[in-house]
């Protein structure tokens, strides 16, 4: 699910460049071909065939499985294993995905795609070509200098309630007016924007495509207006910025997948400072050429960022500080790390941890792990949901790509000891494959989407809990068809439900629903929070593969 380039045109997309550099040995056919002695040889492609399914594997495999493809989320796709499965059998996975959280491909990729994808996976990976920070400073536009940028809100749109909403397939983000529930602009930025951030005077939204383009929109802006942009790496994931007081909008942070660093920037120009290689060691004691930034999340209450390496399980505790003297604390705690949020104080974050089926616990105040929580299958939190339990106390939620339940962990050691750091309850989920769970301070209700599963029906439905119902014995959930609700009529593609995000009031919650190419309708269907009800159905053609949805005010104060 990314793309970039290297050379010239540093902001145009990396499949076609990357494509190159994995057909550069290419064969030419596409089928597999008997060797000497009547064993089977590697099935081998055509340089076109080769570069279309790099392509392909870069947007849609590459961020599970790795660039090298020596697998986190999901499975080590190199020779050795895949060659033991076979043709026949990695094309059904591909065509109808796992219950361990992979998805169907044969409602976007064709017939003849998924063979090729079944071919590629089956021959060496490539690694891709590095990106310095010399690199990161030639690809480096400042486009409007600080001083020539309005000096007050031009606009009269109520900027807490603008929804930063991720158009996948378009390389672009719908800013939609909250209040108004329409489109305010569309701005052009990386593919497949993972993640927006707000800096901390709520002016400016940062936002990282999959391809390593990072873009600053200043919303101040009669009309929003990116104002300074790069290319950070060829594939990216998280960016954060400074909110220690004193440092307010100072530096910003993004972490690459490839090559796997971070890179510390200006926060009002991106002017790139410093570079940090992620290299180095797992937990394990195993040297990985390949552990890429997953999540990170600034402290309110130091000047220090926390830095999730995926492949080595270690976090870090950066200290920005002093940049010519950088800080870090290292902690060790498991395999893979990917996403996670801070618990309600604010002193402790959790990640996941995917392959141990573990979620890490850090206290950020004595710079140490607090704990390693056991869960079910493959813990995909998102950020996570908080909430004060009837009967628990304050907790911390997550669901599952591997298992149909929310984990819910208990993150009161003060208060409720006996309840800390350890699953206090499992709800049912409406089915495994969920990507996230939610809820709001002002929300009396959890929610959980299935997106990833197979079954259509389960894909496009939430789960909902009352969460003053959680303390009885079995609590009751509500299941809501929302892609149903959004009524977009026979498509190719699942119709998946995807990603709550709450408005800043706190008594709507927005979802996508998303039928996975750019040529078929999507929408947003705006829920009724207090009535679980369908309030609003947002539909515009230039909603393109929506995604990931993110309020302003919820984002730069960390509201989940």
């Amino acid at each position: 699910m990314q793309k970039g380039i290297r050379g010239v045109v540093m902001l145009a997309a990396l499949p076609f460049a990357m494509s190159v550099a994995f057909a550069a040995t290419a064969e030419k056919s596409a089928a597999p071909v008997p060797a000497t002695g009547g064993v089977t040889a590697a099935p081998t492609l055509s340089a076109e065939d080769k570069a279309a399914s790099g392509k392909t594997y870069f947007e849609r495999c590459a961020g599970c499985h790795g660039m090298l493809r020596k697998g986190a989320t999901g499975k080590n796709l190199e020779p050795a294993n895949t060659s033991k499965l076979g043709t026949s059998r990695l094309e059904k996975i591909m065509s109808y995905g796992t219950e361990g959280g992979m998805p169907n491909f044969d409602d976007i990729l064709t017939k003849k795609e998924i063979a090729n994808m079944a071919a590629y996976v089956q021959m060496p990976a490539e690694a891709p070509p590095e990106w310095s920070l010399a690199d990161i400073k030639g690809s480096w536009k400042l486009l409007i200098p600080v001083d020539k940028r309005p000096t007050r809100q031009m606009n009269k749109v109520n900027l807490a309630n603008v929804f930063a909403v991720t158009l996948r397939d378009s390389g672009e983000v719908a800013l939609i007016d909250g209040d108004k529930k329409t489109i305010w602009a569309i701005i052009k930025t990386g593919y497949a924007v993972h993640i927006s951030r707000m800096s901390t005077s709520g002016r400016y939204l940062h936002v990282i495509g999959r391809d390593g383009r990072y873009d600053l929109i200043d919303l101040w802006s009669e009309v929003p207006t990116t104002v300074a942009t790069l290319k950070a790496g060829f594939e990216a994931r998280s960016i954060e910025t400074t909110k220690f007081k004193g440092y307010e909008d100072k530096y910003a942070v993004v972490g690459s997948y490839w090559p796997p660093q971070y890179t510390i920037l200006d926060g009002l120009t991106l002017e790139p400072l410093k570079n940090v290689s992620t290299r180095g060691n797992t937990v394990d004691g195993n040297y990985h050429p390949e552990p890429r930034v997953a999540s990170i999340v600034a402290s309110e209450s130091k000047p220090e960022w926390v830095i999730n390496i995926k492949e080595t399980g270690m976090i870090r505790l950066v200290n920005y500080s002093d940049l010519a003297n950088l800080k870090e604390t290292t902690i060790n705690s498991a395999k893979f790390l990917h996403d996670g949020g801070w618990d309600s104080s604010k002193r402790y974050f959790l990640v996941a941890a995917n392959a141990s089926n573990k979620v890490a616990v850090v206290d950020t105040q004595e710079g140490k792990l607090a704990a390693l929580v056991d869960t079910a299958k493959i813990p995909h939190p998102g950020r996570g949901a908080n909430f004060k339990h009837p009967k628990f106390g304050p907790v911390w939620a997550t669901s599952h790509l591997g298992a149909d339940v929310i984990s819910i962990i208990g993150t009161d050691p003060a208060g409720n000891p006996q309840n800390a750091w350890k699953v206090v309850q499992e709800l049912r989920n409406h089915g495994a494959n969920s990507l996230f769970v939610k809820t709001h301070p002002k929300s009396e209700n959890l929610w959980a989407d299935a997106p990833l599963n197979p079954d259509p029906k389960l894909a496009g439905s939430v789960t909902v809990y009352r969460i003053a119902d959680l303390g009885n014995p079995d609590p009751k959930p509500e299941v809501l068809d929302l892609a149903a609700a959004a009524d977009l009529g026979k498509t190719k593609g699942v119709q998946r439900v995807v990603h709550g995000e709450y408005n800043e009031k706190g008594d709507e919650i927005w979802f996508s629903v998303w039928t996975g190419n750019k040529t078929e309708p999507s929408a947003i269907v705006v829920v009724d929070d207090k009535a679980r009800k369908v309030k609003t159905v947002i539909k515009d053609p230039r909603l393109v593969t929506p995604t990931g949805k993110f309020n302003v005010y919820n984002t730069m104060h960390d509201i989940y």
